[in-house]
């Protein structure tokens, strides 16, 4: 699946945007989906993005796919357990608004979306900072399940989606980031990220082409 950008053309002369193709044997990485980034009361709601607000029905198609082919489903979600959110570190400093994720907060963004929510087998990842490998036991979790393919979506393509795919490349799996199911605060900011990424660290696959590859399985 091509990204539109206007450096594009550049990019392929230099050498950037080959295909890693896929590999063997995908599991499904769903980062970050929860009610924080679907809700207007929330500070880090993507209403507003049409892209953004398509890409859960685009992550539910990909998890009934994978619940189809029997392939691991891997999700990632984040908490803070310090009442000062210490165990947020200089991430804190950054963005405030990451209290959202504080355990125990009255607002419930933290909270699942309907039809988006882990079952018995799946591996969850609990982590604090932007990667889901980062500080966590991901890189072992896939290692043992045997998995040589991420299908990456979720949110933000620009944050912790960008984060994963790049520790998920440099551990050794291959990414394949499925656009349409992840999202960003504008179309600007997504399609950068989605070309970046596609040119340098992952290939950024259509929605149908990752579905026909999770429901055939392994």
């Amino acid at each position: 699946m091509a990204v539109n950008h206007t450096s594009a053309e550049s990019y392929s002369r230099s050498g950037f945007a080959n295909r890693m193709g896929w590999g063997q044997r995908p599991a499904l990485m769903i980062i970050d989906v929860c009610r924080a980034y679907w809700d207007a009361s929330s500070p880090l709601s993507l209403l507003g993005n049409a892209e953004a607000e398509a890409a859960p029905n685009s992550i539910r198609r990909l998890l009934d796919a994978a619940r189809a082919g029997r392939v691991p489903v891997v999700w990632s979600e984040v908490q803070y357990s310090s009442p000062d959110m210490a165990d947020a570190g200089l991430f804190w400093r950054k963005a405030k608004v990451l209290d959202v994720w504080k355990k125990g907060d009255s607002r419930g963004l933290a909270e699942p979306l309907d039809g988006l929510a882990s079952e018995e087998g799946d591996t969850v990842v609990v982590k604090k900072y932007a990667s889901a490998f980062f500080g966590t036991a991901l890189a072992t979790e896939l290692h043992v399940l045997n998995v040589d393919t991420l299908v990456i979506c979720g949110v933000s393509t620009s944050g912790c989606v960008r984060a994963t795919t790049l520790d998920a490349m440099q551990h050794g799996f291959r990414p394949m980031v499925v656009g349409a199911a992840c999202g960003d605060r504008s179309a600007e900011i997504q399609n950068a990220n989605l070309f970046d990424l596609d040119s340098k660290y992952a290939d950024v696959v259509a929605e149908g082409e990752a579905v026909d590859k999770l429901s055939a399985g392994w």
